[in-house]
């Protein structure tokens, strides 16, 4: 059994508490971690994709274990322009990710329960239980979005499988060659096998709501425009994913909020595209350096360190407010459009959350793709 106090308990099994605990484990051996996670399996029903440059030389070593396919380059395509982006692509299935978080921990530092309260060094757990710790750190899912102004990335995504080769050799990370009347809308394919395809439908809205079985029917039109013949379809995953506009980091994390946070609970994410995993990774590696691992001092860094994020990502949210303010739905994929004209390196430092400042203003430089008018209107509601 785990020590009655173990060093950090980490809340929820999911991409970033998983990556805290590798991270842990790979550095730190010395440290006892718990992760708590109400579901069957760590890191839920999803697929993760990351550019090799969105990932430090000193990082790869921790999420290369993690990477189920590999692509030498990907391809996007928009009405008017589409080209090929020679910079390798990844991808992590979250069976595979269970499978290795478990593998880097000892069997019993895995708890299945539900929580219902907890400090910067305590966890109760659904049933009475009590867990102490030295420090409590809280990964699970998006904080209170209620207290930011947001747009969404809605999304279905299903693996088939079909009775021929699709014919991909590489990912297509956008194909917004698809009907433009509801905002921003792009497919996304990641050829697993000659005959096996995951294929998302992705959307921006103005709403959370989802549709599931909509898009669902938009994926099957899809393969038959492609010509495929789908024979079964296995994985399914759906999400409603913030696109941060404005609003206070103070009011996302109350100071009152004395347990530290990391992932998407922290803010820790890019604003626009809701892309998650460069930081999460950033923030494991940072965890596994800081000599303190208690419970305040863990609480007090990792508040700083997300408010410092949250800060350098203003230009991000400023460009979230252009997309669903400055353009009107069947236009904004011409704001995508034209950013991928832009050279590759600079569109990795973009996904990657480091842009330059060269960047930012070649990102905004020349004549812009929505009405200049709105596009002053929607810069004055920045908070």
């Amino acid at each position: 059994m785990p020590s009655d106090r173990p060093d950090l308990i980490i809340l929820g099994g999911g991409l970033a508490g998983g990556l805290i605990a590798m991270a842990l484990a790979a550095r730190r051996p010395e440290l006892e971690v718990t992760i708590v996670e109400a579901g069957e399996t760590l890191g839920g029903n999803h697929v993760w994709s990351f550019f090799d440059s969105d990932i430090a030389l000193s990082d790869r070593a921790l999420v290369e274990p993690l990477i189920v396919h590999r692509w030498p380059a990907y391809d996007v395509r928009f009405p008017a322009h589409s080209r090929t982006i020679d910079q390798p692509y990844n991808s992590i299935e979250s069976e595979h990710f269970d499978r290795v978080v478990r593998a880097a921990l000892p069997a019993d530092a895995i708890i299945r329960a539900t929580i219902t309260q907890s400090t910067d060094t305590s966890v109760t757990l659904e049933g009475g239980r009590n867990l102490d710790a030295k420090a409590v750190i809280d990964t699970r899912g998006a904080g209170d979005l209620g207290a930011l102004r947001c747009g969404w990335q809605k999304f279905v995504g299903q693996t088939l499988h079909l009775a021929s080769p699709h014919g991909l050799t590489r990912p297509v990370v956008m194909d917004a060659r698809v009907d433009q009347s509801e905002g921003y809308r792009f497919v996304y394919l990641l050829p697993f096998s000659p005959n096996e395809i995951f294929v998302e439908d992705t959307y921006y809205s103005d709403t959370p709501v989802l549709d599931i079985e909509k898009l669902r029917l938009r994926i099957a039109d899809y393969a038959v425009e492609q010509g495929w013949i789908i024979t079964r379809t296995s994985r399914a995953e759906t999400g409603v994913l913030p696109v941060v506009m404005s609003g206070h980091f103070d009011s996302y994390w109350p100071s009152s909020d004395a347990v530290a946070r990391g992932g998407v609970r922290a803010g820790l994410f890019q604003p626009l595209t809701s892309y998650s995993l460069p930081d999460a990774l950033r923030f494991a590696s940072w965890i596994a350096s800081l000599p303190e691992l208690t419970g305040p001092a863990l609480a007090k860094a990792s508040r700083d360190y997300a408010r410092r994020q949250w800060r350098r990502n203003a230009y991000y949210r400023m460009l979230g407010l252009m997309l669903f303010r400055a353009a009107d739905p069947p236009q904004r994929y011409r704001i995508l459009e034209r950013f991928y004209r832009l050279s590759p390196a600079l569109i990795g430092r973009f996904y990657a959350g480091r842009s330059t400042l060269g960047d930012k203003v070649r990102i905004l430089s020349g004549r812009p793709p929505v009405p200049l008018g709105r596009a002053f209107r929607a810069l004055a509601e920045r908070k």
